[in-house]
Protein backbone atom coordinates (compact mmCIF):
# COMPACT_ATOMS: atom_id res chain seq x y z
CA UNK A 1 0.00 0.00 0.00
CA UNK A 2 1.21 3.67 -0.76
CA UNK A 3 1.18 5.73 2.01
CA UNK A 4 3.26 8.75 1.49
CA UNK A 5 4.75 10.26 -1.31
CA UNK A 6 7.98 8.86 -0.65
CA UNK A 7 6.37 5.26 -1.44
CA UNK A 8 5.08 6.85 -4.19
CA UNK A 9 8.19 7.97 -5.55
CA UNK A 10 9.48 4.38 -4.72
CA UNK A 11 7.04 2.61 -6.55
CA UNK A 12 6.97 4.75 -9.94
CA UNK A 13 10.99 4.55 -10.15
CA UNK A 14 11.39 1.24 -8.67
CA UNK A 15 13.74 -1.22 -10.24
CA UNK A 16 11.39 -3.41 -10.73
CA UNK A 17 8.77 -1.19 -12.70
CA UNK A 18 8.01 -0.22 -16.03
CA UNK A 19 9.44 0.70 -19.04
CA UNK A 20 12.79 0.92 -21.22
CA UNK A 21 13.44 3.69 -23.58
CA UNK A 22 15.44 3.67 -27.45
CA UNK A 23 18.92 5.26 -27.00
CA UNK A 24 17.71 8.28 -28.30
CA UNK A 25 14.90 8.90 -25.67
CA UNK A 26 15.97 9.46 -22.50
CA UNK A 27 16.41 13.31 -22.79
CA UNK A 28 13.55 13.74 -24.50
CA UNK A 29 11.12 11.53 -22.23
CA UNK A 30 12.89 13.67 -19.33
CA UNK A 31 12.20 16.62 -20.88
CA UNK A 32 8.46 15.81 -21.27
CA UNK A 33 8.34 14.77 -17.42
CA UNK A 34 6.57 17.84 -15.09
CA UNK A 35 4.73 19.23 -18.03
CA UNK A 36 2.91 16.07 -19.59
CA UNK A 37 0.03 15.97 -16.64
CA UNK A 38 -0.70 19.71 -17.04
CA UNK A 39 -0.94 19.36 -21.34
CA UNK A 40 -4.28 19.05 -23.28
CA UNK A 41 -3.43 19.59 -27.20
CA UNK A 42 -6.78 18.43 -28.17
CA UNK A 43 -6.53 21.94 -30.08
CA UNK A 44 -3.49 22.25 -30.86
CA UNK A 45 -2.17 22.57 -34.67
CA UNK A 46 0.70 20.34 -35.88
CA UNK A 47 3.17 20.83 -38.82
CA UNK A 48 5.50 18.27 -40.35
CA UNK A 49 7.69 19.25 -42.75
CA UNK A 50 9.23 16.48 -45.35
CA UNK A 51 12.09 17.45 -47.09
CA UNK A 52 13.47 15.52 -50.31
CA UNK A 53 17.16 16.10 -50.77
CA UNK A 54 18.66 16.94 -53.66
CA UNK A 55 16.26 18.92 -56.21
CA UNK A 56 13.24 17.51 -57.13
CA UNK A 57 11.83 17.22 -60.65
CA UNK A 58 9.21 19.27 -60.56
CA UNK A 59 8.36 18.94 -64.16
CA UNK A 60 7.76 14.80 -64.02
CA UNK A 61 6.18 15.10 -60.53
CA UNK A 62 3.27 17.20 -61.33
CA UNK A 63 3.32 16.73 -64.95
CA UNK A 64 2.46 19.48 -67.53
CA UNK A 65 1.87 17.06 -70.16
CA UNK A 66 0.56 19.11 -72.87
CA UNK A 67 3.02 21.63 -73.15
CA UNK A 68 4.93 22.01 -76.59
CA UNK A 69 8.39 23.07 -74.63
CA UNK A 70 8.57 20.21 -72.04
CA UNK A 71 7.96 17.39 -74.93
CA UNK A 72 10.63 18.90 -77.40
CA UNK A 73 12.98 18.63 -74.15
CA UNK A 74 12.67 15.79 -72.62
CA UNK A 75 12.95 12.65 -75.24
CA UNK A 76 13.65 10.03 -72.60
CA UNK A 77 12.24 10.99 -69.56
CA UNK A 78 9.05 13.02 -70.93
CA UNK A 79 5.84 11.39 -69.76
CA UNK A 80 2.42 11.77 -71.68
CA UNK A 81 -1.20 12.38 -71.29
CA UNK A 82 -1.81 8.32 -71.09
CA UNK A 83 1.42 8.00 -68.67
CA UNK A 84 -0.03 10.17 -65.91
CA UNK A 85 -2.56 10.70 -63.56
CA UNK A 86 -4.31 13.50 -64.75
CA UNK A 87 -5.91 15.86 -62.83
CA UNK A 88 -7.07 18.62 -65.25
CA UNK A 89 -6.76 19.36 -68.96
CA UNK A 90 -2.77 20.50 -68.39
CA UNK A 91 -1.42 18.72 -65.43
CA UNK A 92 -1.14 15.03 -63.85
CA UNK A 93 0.66 13.36 -61.34
CA UNK A 94 3.53 10.96 -61.77
CA UNK A 95 1.98 7.31 -62.88
CA UNK A 96 3.82 6.00 -59.25
CA UNK A 97 1.96 8.55 -57.27
CA UNK A 98 -1.75 7.09 -57.42
CA UNK A 99 -2.13 8.16 -53.32
CA UNK A 100 -1.54 11.76 -53.68
CA UNK A 101 -4.00 11.73 -56.88
CA UNK A 102 -6.57 10.33 -54.54
CA UNK A 103 -5.66 12.54 -51.90
CA UNK A 104 -6.14 15.52 -54.33
CA UNK A 105 -9.19 14.41 -55.45
CA UNK A 106 -10.37 14.07 -51.93
CA UNK A 107 -9.82 17.96 -51.41
CA UNK A 108 -6.63 16.81 -48.83
CA UNK A 109 -3.72 17.88 -51.04
CA UNK A 110 -2.74 21.66 -52.20
CA UNK A 111 0.13 21.96 -54.84
CA UNK A 112 1.77 25.34 -54.29
CA UNK A 113 3.13 25.92 -57.97
CA UNK A 114 6.44 27.78 -58.99
CA UNK A 115 7.58 27.65 -55.61
CA UNK A 116 11.38 28.82 -55.21
CA UNK A 117 14.04 30.32 -53.37
CA UNK A 118 14.92 34.15 -55.00
CA UNK A 119 18.88 34.35 -56.14
CA UNK A 120 18.65 30.41 -55.80
CA UNK A 121 22.75 29.14 -55.86
CA UNK A 122 21.73 25.81 -57.58
CA UNK A 123 24.34 24.43 -55.46
CA UNK A 124 22.70 21.78 -52.60
CA UNK A 125 24.57 22.89 -49.29
CA UNK A 126 23.80 26.54 -49.78
CA UNK A 127 20.45 26.35 -51.56
CA UNK A 128 19.69 23.71 -48.80
CA UNK A 129 20.46 25.61 -46.07
CA UNK A 130 18.37 29.06 -47.34
CA UNK A 131 15.28 26.73 -46.98
CA UNK A 132 16.39 25.17 -43.74
CA UNK A 133 17.05 29.11 -42.25
CA UNK A 134 14.92 30.81 -44.34
CA UNK A 135 17.37 33.80 -44.33
CA UNK A 136 19.24 33.50 -47.59
CA UNK A 137 21.10 37.32 -47.11
CA UNK A 138 22.55 36.14 -43.78
CA UNK A 139 25.86 34.94 -44.43
CA UNK A 140 26.10 32.88 -41.04
CA UNK A 141 23.10 31.60 -39.99
CA UNK A 142 23.03 30.26 -36.26
CA UNK A 143 19.54 28.94 -36.21
CA UNK A 144 16.71 27.53 -38.31
CA UNK A 145 13.44 28.72 -38.92
CA UNK A 146 12.10 25.75 -37.40
CA UNK A 147 14.77 26.07 -34.28
CA UNK A 148 13.01 29.57 -34.37
CA UNK A 149 9.71 28.46 -33.95
CA UNK A 150 10.32 25.99 -31.51
CA UNK A 151 12.18 28.61 -29.27
CA UNK A 152 8.48 30.82 -29.45
CA UNK A 153 6.50 28.15 -29.08
CA UNK A 154 8.66 27.09 -25.92
CA UNK A 155 8.16 30.83 -24.60
CA UNK A 156 4.39 30.36 -24.79
CA UNK A 157 4.46 26.57 -23.14
CA UNK A 158 7.84 26.02 -20.79
CA UNK A 159 9.34 22.61 -20.29
CA UNK A 160 7.46 20.67 -23.33
CA UNK A 161 9.26 19.71 -26.38
CA UNK A 162 7.64 21.89 -28.80
CA UNK A 163 9.32 19.85 -32.40
CA UNK A 164 11.28 16.94 -32.81
CA UNK A 165 12.84 15.34 -35.96
CA UNK A 166 12.54 11.93 -36.82
CA UNK A 167 14.75 9.70 -38.63
CA UNK A 168 18.46 8.17 -38.88
CA UNK A 169 20.51 11.01 -40.35
CA UNK A 170 22.02 14.16 -38.76
CA UNK A 171 19.44 16.36 -37.51
CA UNK A 172 19.15 19.30 -40.16
CA UNK A 173 20.23 22.70 -39.48
CA UNK A 174 16.12 23.68 -39.54
CA UNK A 175 15.83 22.27 -36.70
CA UNK A 176 18.74 24.26 -34.49
CA UNK A 177 17.22 26.45 -32.05
CA UNK A 178 18.90 29.21 -29.52
CA UNK A 179 17.42 27.96 -26.65
CA UNK A 180 15.77 24.89 -26.72
CA UNK A 181 16.89 21.19 -27.03
CA UNK A 182 15.50 19.56 -30.35
CA UNK A 183 15.64 15.98 -29.67
CA UNK A 184 16.35 13.54 -32.54
CA UNK A 185 14.35 10.09 -32.54
CA UNK A 186 15.07 7.07 -34.50
CA UNK A 187 12.25 5.27 -35.57
CA UNK A 188 14.30 1.73 -36.80
CA UNK A 189 12.66 -0.11 -33.52
CA UNK A 190 10.07 0.62 -30.88
CA UNK A 191 10.05 3.99 -29.76
CA UNK A 192 8.87 2.37 -26.07
CA UNK A 193 8.12 -0.64 -24.43
CA UNK A 194 6.50 -0.51 -21.70
CA UNK A 195 5.45 -3.16 -18.85
CA UNK A 196 2.78 -2.39 -16.22
CA UNK A 197 3.21 -3.21 -12.69
CA UNK A 198 0.94 -3.10 -9.71
CA UNK A 199 2.56 -0.53 -7.58
CA UNK A 200 3.06 1.70 -11.30
CA UNK A 201 -0.27 1.88 -11.32
CA UNK A 202 -0.58 2.41 -7.32
CA UNK A 203 1.26 5.62 -7.73
CA UNK A 204 -0.11 7.23 -10.98
CA UNK A 205 -3.99 6.73 -8.94
CA UNK A 206 -2.92 8.20 -5.86
CA UNK A 207 -4.10 11.26 -5.02
CA UNK A 208 -2.21 14.44 -4.95
CA UNK A 209 -3.47 16.16 -1.66
CA UNK A 210 -0.50 13.49 0.42
CA UNK A 211 1.49 16.08 2.65
CA UNK A 212 5.03 16.20 2.42
CA UNK A 213 8.50 18.25 2.05
CA UNK A 214 7.60 20.56 -1.81
CA UNK A 215 11.06 19.12 -3.14
CA UNK A 216 10.12 15.20 -2.56
CA UNK A 217 6.50 16.21 -3.83
CA UNK A 218 7.79 17.93 -6.78
CA UNK A 219 10.13 15.27 -7.53
CA UNK A 220 7.45 12.73 -7.72
CA UNK A 221 4.83 14.72 -9.26
CA UNK A 222 7.94 15.01 -12.33
CA UNK A 223 8.51 10.75 -11.77
CA UNK A 224 4.51 10.41 -11.65
CA UNK A 225 3.63 12.47 -14.79
CA UNK A 226 7.00 10.97 -16.79
CA UNK A 227 5.65 7.90 -16.36
CA UNK A 228 1.69 8.59 -17.30
CA UNK A 229 3.46 10.42 -20.61
CA UNK A 230 5.54 7.16 -21.31
CA UNK A 231 2.21 4.98 -20.60
CA UNK A 232 0.26 7.00 -23.52
CA UNK A 233 3.25 6.70 -25.95
CA UNK A 234 3.49 3.07 -25.38
CA UNK A 235 -0.62 2.95 -26.02
CA UNK A 236 -0.22 4.55 -28.78
CA UNK A 237 2.90 2.83 -30.61
CA UNK A 238 1.01 -0.73 -29.71
CA UNK A 239 -2.02 0.65 -31.00
CA UNK A 240 -2.61 -0.96 -34.95
CA UNK A 241 -1.09 1.80 -37.35
CA UNK A 242 -2.66 0.87 -40.84
CA UNK A 243 -1.24 -0.16 -43.84
CA UNK A 244 2.41 1.53 -44.11
CA UNK A 245 4.92 0.48 -46.48
CA UNK A 246 7.98 -0.47 -46.17
CA UNK A 247 10.02 2.18 -46.42
CA UNK A 248 12.14 4.96 -44.37
CA UNK A 249 10.05 7.40 -44.75
CA UNK A 250 7.23 6.07 -44.07
CA UNK A 251 8.22 4.26 -40.97
CA UNK A 252 9.64 7.66 -39.99
CA UNK A 253 5.85 8.90 -40.70
CA UNK A 254 4.10 6.04 -38.17
CA UNK A 255 6.47 7.54 -35.82
CA UNK A 256 5.23 10.98 -35.85
CA UNK A 257 1.48 9.67 -36.13
CA UNK A 258 2.17 7.95 -33.00
CA UNK A 259 4.03 11.04 -30.91
CA UNK A 260 0.57 12.85 -32.15
CA UNK A 261 -1.79 10.25 -31.17
CA UNK A 262 0.57 10.00 -27.37
CA UNK A 263 -0.22 13.72 -27.25
CA UNK A 264 2.96 14.92 -25.79
CA UNK A 265 2.55 18.77 -27.11
CA UNK A 266 4.79 18.54 -30.13
CA UNK A 267 3.99 20.71 -32.65
CA UNK A 268 6.63 20.93 -34.70
CA UNK A 269 8.28 17.36 -36.56
CA UNK A 270 10.97 17.02 -39.41
CA UNK A 271 11.75 14.17 -42.03
CA UNK A 272 13.42 13.61 -44.75
CA UNK A 273 13.69 11.43 -47.92
CA UNK A 274 16.66 11.03 -50.35
CA UNK A 275 19.59 10.33 -48.22
CA UNK A 276 20.73 13.55 -46.35
CA UNK A 277 23.36 13.96 -48.61
CA UNK A 278 24.33 14.49 -51.98
CA UNK A 279 22.03 12.12 -53.92
CA UNK A 280 18.73 11.27 -53.52
CA UNK A 281 16.62 13.35 -56.00
CA UNK A 282 19.47 14.56 -57.23
CA UNK A 283 19.32 12.53 -60.57
CA UNK A 284 21.98 13.73 -63.54
CA UNK A 285 21.88 10.38 -64.81
CA UNK A 286 19.25 7.73 -65.02
CA UNK A 287 16.79 9.55 -63.21
CA UNK A 288 13.28 8.20 -64.68
CA UNK A 289 13.53 4.77 -62.28
CA UNK A 290 15.07 6.49 -59.72
CA UNK A 291 12.64 9.52 -59.66
CA UNK A 292 9.91 6.71 -59.97
CA UNK A 293 11.09 4.95 -57.19
CA UNK A 294 11.17 8.04 -54.86
CA UNK A 295 7.83 9.66 -56.00
CA UNK A 296 6.85 6.20 -55.15
CA UNK A 297 7.76 6.14 -51.80
CA UNK A 298 7.00 9.88 -50.99
CA UNK A 299 3.43 9.37 -52.00
CA UNK A 300 2.74 5.55 -50.28
CA UNK A 301 3.76 7.04 -47.03
CA UNK A 302 2.29 10.56 -47.06
CA UNK A 303 -0.82 8.84 -48.06
CA UNK A 304 -0.06 6.40 -45.81
CA UNK A 305 -0.05 9.00 -42.28
CA UNK A 306 -2.48 10.78 -44.18
CA UNK A 307 -5.31 7.82 -43.57
CA UNK A 308 -3.69 6.84 -40.43
CA UNK A 309 -4.60 10.29 -38.99
CA UNK A 310 -8.04 10.23 -40.28
CA UNK A 311 -8.95 7.33 -39.02
CA UNK A 312 -8.40 8.24 -35.42
CA UNK A 313 -9.43 11.65 -36.44
CA UNK A 314 -6.96 13.53 -36.17
CA UNK A 315 -5.92 14.73 -39.50
CA UNK A 316 -8.06 18.40 -39.11
CA UNK A 317 -4.81 19.11 -36.30
CA UNK A 318 -2.29 17.95 -38.88
CA UNK A 319 -0.45 20.05 -41.76
CA UNK A 320 2.21 18.00 -44.04
CA UNK A 321 4.58 20.18 -46.02
CA UNK A 322 7.50 19.11 -48.23
CA UNK A 323 9.98 21.53 -49.72
CA UNK A 324 13.26 20.24 -51.40
CA UNK A 325 16.20 22.85 -52.13
CA UNK A 326 15.35 23.20 -56.14
CA UNK A 327 13.50 22.04 -59.13
CA UNK A 328 15.35 20.45 -62.12
CA UNK A 329 16.32 22.20 -65.80
CA UNK A 330 13.39 21.13 -68.55
CA UNK A 331 15.81 20.11 -70.83
CA UNK A 332 17.53 16.37 -69.81
CA UNK A 333 21.20 16.14 -70.51
CA UNK A 334 23.07 13.74 -72.51
CA UNK A 335 22.54 10.45 -69.74
CA UNK A 336 18.92 10.75 -69.07
CA UNK A 337 19.23 12.71 -66.04
CA UNK A 338 18.62 16.55 -65.71
CA UNK A 339 20.49 19.43 -64.01
CA UNK A 340 19.90 22.14 -61.25
CA UNK A 341 16.94 24.23 -61.33
CA UNK A 342 15.12 26.79 -59.45
CA UNK A 343 11.01 26.93 -59.16
CA UNK A 344 9.38 23.61 -58.33
CA UNK A 345 6.12 22.24 -56.68
CA UNK A 346 5.80 22.32 -53.01
CA UNK A 347 2.75 19.90 -51.74
CA UNK A 348 0.63 20.14 -48.39
CA UNK A 349 -1.52 17.45 -47.02
CA UNK A 350 -3.92 18.16 -43.77
CA UNK A 351 -7.44 17.93 -43.66
CA UNK A 352 -8.53 21.83 -43.32
CA UNK A 353 -6.99 22.41 -46.55
CA UNK A 354 -9.00 23.72 -49.24
CA UNK A 355 -7.08 22.25 -51.72
CA UNK A 356 -6.46 22.43 -55.29
CA UNK A 357 -3.58 23.93 -57.19
CA UNK A 358 -1.83 27.48 -55.78
CA UNK A 359 0.10 30.25 -57.76
CA UNK A 360 0.87 29.97 -61.38
CA UNK A 361 2.51 27.05 -63.10
CA UNK A 362 5.87 26.79 -63.73
CA UNK A 363 6.62 28.99 -67.26
CA UNK A 364 8.57 27.17 -69.73
CA UNK A 365 8.72 30.18 -71.92
CA UNK A 366 10.39 32.24 -69.50
CA UNK A 367 13.41 30.42 -68.71
CA UNK A 368 16.90 31.23 -66.78
CA UNK A 369 19.99 29.12 -67.97
CA UNK A 370 16.90 26.44 -68.70
CA UNK A 371 15.36 26.35 -65.91
CA UNK A 372 11.01 27.93 -64.87
CA UNK A 373 11.76 31.07 -62.34
CA UNK A 374 10.60 31.02 -59.03
CA UNK A 375 6.97 32.66 -59.15
CA UNK A 376 6.11 31.82 -55.33
CA UNK A 377 8.97 32.78 -52.51
CA UNK A 378 8.96 30.07 -50.28
CA UNK A 379 8.92 31.73 -47.15
CA UNK A 380 5.25 32.89 -48.19
CA UNK A 381 4.18 29.20 -47.30
CA UNK A 382 6.15 28.94 -44.23
CA UNK A 383 4.73 32.70 -43.36
CA UNK A 384 1.36 30.88 -43.89
CA UNK A 385 2.09 27.74 -42.16
CA UNK A 386 3.19 29.55 -39.11
CA UNK A 387 1.06 32.34 -39.03
CA UNK A 388 -2.56 30.94 -39.66
CA UNK A 389 -1.52 27.53 -38.85
CA UNK A 390 0.06 27.12 -35.75
CA UNK A 391 -0.32 30.73 -35.01
CA UNK A 392 2.75 31.68 -34.45
CA UNK A 393 4.19 35.60 -34.87
CA UNK A 394 6.26 34.51 -39.06
CA UNK A 395 7.76 38.29 -38.55
CA UNK A 396 9.60 37.10 -35.34
CA UNK A 397 10.58 33.89 -37.28
CA UNK A 398 11.25 34.77 -40.67
CA UNK A 399 12.91 38.19 -39.55
CA UNK A 400 10.14 39.79 -42.34
CA UNK A 401 6.43 40.05 -43.48
CA UNK A 402 5.54 37.43 -46.55
CA UNK A 403 2.23 37.92 -47.43
CA UNK A 404 0.11 34.22 -46.55
CA UNK A 405 -1.18 32.00 -49.02
CA UNK A 406 -5.03 31.00 -48.80
CA UNK A 407 -4.68 27.87 -48.24
CA UNK A 408 -6.92 26.91 -45.73
CA UNK A 409 -11.09 26.36 -45.40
Amino acid sequence: MIHSRRDLLKASLGTSAMFSLSASMPMFMRSIACAAAKHTSTDDTVLVVVQLTGGNDGLNTLVPFDHDAYARSRHTLRLTRRDVLAINDHFGFHPDMPGFERLYKDGHLTVVQSAGCPNNPRNHDPARLNWQTAEPSVKDPQTGWIGRAIDLTATQAPNRPAGAFVGNIAQPFAMNAAESVVPTIRSDGPILQYQSTPGLNAALSVPRDINSNPMLDFTSRCAIDAAAAQRRLASSANRPAGNYPAYQLADDLRTVAQLIRADLGIRLFYVELGGGGIGGFDNHANQKDNHAALLSQLAGAVTAFIDDLKRDRLLDRVLLMTFSEFGRTVSENGRRGTGHGEAAPMFLAGGRLAGGLIGPPMNLDDLVDDAPRAAIDFRRVYATALSQWLRLDSRAILGADFTPLAMFT
